[in-house]
């Protein structure tokens, strides 16, 4: 007798299919997260140490961090500098 969550090839996948990206989302080191806002890695350590961003994990020794949240913490940056001109 079959099992309706496994697929055609024994494997146990519900029929929602593979799990998504959206419900966990990506973990990447200091110096990839620095490259895709555009600043040095130095900057995304300062910005940890000022409280601005926050390690969403820990892999060995590199803090991981979610794109969003360091996306989110350039913005705030941004506004901060802005607003001591």
């Amino acid at each position: 007798m079959s099992n309706p969550d496994n697929g055609s090839d024994g494997s146990n996948r519900s029929a929602s299919g593979p799990r998504s990206g959206a419900e966990r989302p990506a973990l990447i080191p200091g110096p990839l997260a620095a490259r895709e806002v555009g600043v040095a890695p130095a900057t995304i350590r300062k910005w940890v140490q000022l409280g601005h961003l926050k390690p969403a994990g820990k892999a060995v020794r590199a803090q991981l961090f979610r794109l969003e949240d360091v996306f989110a913490a350039e913005r705030a940056a941004r506004r901060a500098t802005r607003r001591g001109r």
